[in-house]
């Protein structure tokens, strides 16, 4: 049965969601994150705020 009323939602929510779904699968390029291969949870973490701002830099 289709649905014939559409669900109501947040659509600037829905953005900001999209934009952090989008952020994840760009982190995730970064073979270092998506495999884990530091051993410490500070190394990773360094790498992600790394690939952070690599990230924000390619927007500038």
């Amino acid at each position: 049965p289709l649905r014939r009323k559409p669900w109501n939602y947040d659509k600037e929510l829905y953005k900001k969601r999209n934009e952090v779904e989008r952020l994840f699968r760009r982190l995730k390029g970064y073979r270092r994150i998506a495999t884990r291969y530091d051993k410490l949870d500070a190394l990773f973490l360094g790498f992600i705020l790394f690939a952070l701002i690599v990230e924000g830099l390619k927007k500038c």
